[in-house]
């Protein structure tokens, strides 16, 4: 039977080591956060937010635009946090409304504020940047590499799942669900990184018959598609390392994207939902908050 890999403990730690760092700082970092329209969906992950910024002694700004802003609008709107310099980070909350883009308006955000990791330089950073789950201690100022890049907060959180469960990823078979740009493409990199052997699935994948194979080949099977009990149980791989990202909603439970029941019976190791990557994402921007305020500093 498979070990938990539960996100509650990885991330109180990470929250412990951020109260000491956010009191060495000159100033509280300021994280500005944006939601265009009503996202019912959003509540739960905007209260959790302003909680853990209120735990760690980080300023909270929530700003609410209508349904109808423009692309435009929310970009002028962006401009304008950049240039606030009591404004240490920006994110913007999704799903937007179709009239914008979420990647392009990403674009807008200074580098050294994007706390979600999503500008074209921070993803860069990933390609060329050293290992990002070392400690950021001390907190000096300079440009956001090395110790103090920042990393899109799932993904990170992923790798600090794995890294818990003492997985040595060096050439490891590592079969990554889903190549969102959020998710899937940077997840890649980070095990890359660690010098695993990674493919990459995708619908693509499924259609041409080949997603049950690259499945049982995983030593490390990552999941982020978004699609309940996607994963049958059966394909998992003997004494494999499963981390489901996906979050849905079915018949009012919470339910992940793999077959959980059959899969831990499978895995040595298997994240639930809830409770596996979910509670790491909020101390991972956080984390990534105080990187972006020591960099400015």
């Amino acid at each position: 039977m498979a070990k938990l890999l539960e996100g509650k403990i990885i991330a109180q730690k990470i929250k412990d080591e951020l109260k000491s760092l956010v009191r060495e700082l000159k100033t509280s970092p300021v994280l500005a956060s944006i939601m265009v329209g009503e996202n019912p969906g959003a509540s739960a992950y905007l209260k959790s937010q302003s909680s853990v910024a209120q735990e760690l002694g980080i300023s909270y700004q929530l700003h609410r635009l209508p349904c109808e802003t423009s692309q435009q609008e929310l970009i002028d709107f962006i401009l304008k946090l950049n240039n606030d310099p009591a404004v240490n980070g920006i994110m913007v909350q999704i799903p937007l409304p179709p009239q914008i883009d979420y990647l392009k308006v990403c674009e807008f955000i200074l580098p050294v504020k994007d706390v979600e990791g999503m500008h074209p330089a921070n993803m860069g950073r990933i390609v060329f940047g050293r290992a990002s789950s070392e400690k950021i201690s001390p907190c000096v100022p300079g440009p956001l590499s090395g110790k103090n890049r920042i990393c899109p907060c799932t993904a990170e959180a992923v790798m600090e799942l794995l890294s818990a469960s003492g997985t040595d990823l060096y050439g490891k078979e590592a079969v990554v669900i889903g190549h969102s740009e959020i998710i899937g493409k940077p997840l890649a990199m980070l095990l890359l990184e660690k010098s695993a052997t990674v493919t990459v699935c995708h619908i693509a994948t499924s259609e041409a018959g080949k997603l049950k194979e690259h499945i049982g080949a995983a030593e490390v099977l990552v999941v982020a598609v978004g699609k309940a009990g996607l994963i049958p149980g059966e394909w998992i791989r003997e004494g494999a390392v499963v981390v489901d990202v996906g979050i849905n909603c079915v018949d009012g439970k919470i339910l992940g994207d793999v077959e959980f029941a059959a899969a831990s019976k499978r895995a040595s190791f298997i994240t639930p939902v809830p409770g596996g990557v979910g509670p790491l994402t909020v101390a991972i921007l956080m984390r990534n908050l105080v990187r972006a305020s020591c960099a400015q500093q």
